[in-house]
């Protein structure tokens, strides 16, 4: 599988899934009026990618604003992630960093906590 990578812009995030590292990772900003346009791209690499099982898979999300339509598109990602890992298939884990200072980014983390009762979303100060 090919590895996928988006540069960041004004509006959108750095997007590098590296899949030889197990490694996927969002970062910046995403407020963007595309937002299925965009995020499209990654659901499908996503999808593809958990197709094999064994997998341990990283997600590391460092972003500092986002808006509702892209917030709905990152825990569609979680959901997916949550599901290879409850269907046997392999392991999954989300690292949700926020700056310390950032208590919308925090609630936002632990809202995606309770909304999936996942418990491998780790919420990360820095």
């Amino acid at each position: 599988m090919e590895k996928l990578f988006i540069k960041k812009k004004e509006f959108v995030p750095e997007v590098n899934f590296d899949p030889s590292k197990g490694l996927l990772e969002i970062s910046g900003q995403s407020y963007h009026e595309y937002t299925a346009e965009f995020f499209d791209p990654l659901f499908t690499w996503v999808e593809g990618y958990l197709k094999e099982s064994g997998l341990t898979i990283t997600l590391n999300y460092k972003m500092t604003y986002f808006n509702t339509a892209s917030s709905k598109s990152f825990f569609r990602i979680i959901e997916m992630l949550q599901a290879y890992e409850e269907s046997g298939k392999g392991k999954a884990v989300v690292n949700w960093y926020y700056k310390k200072d950032d208590e919308d980014m925090l609630e936002t983390g632990e809202d995606f906590i309770s909304d999936s009762g996942w418990k491998n979303i780790h919420l990360i100060a820095y």
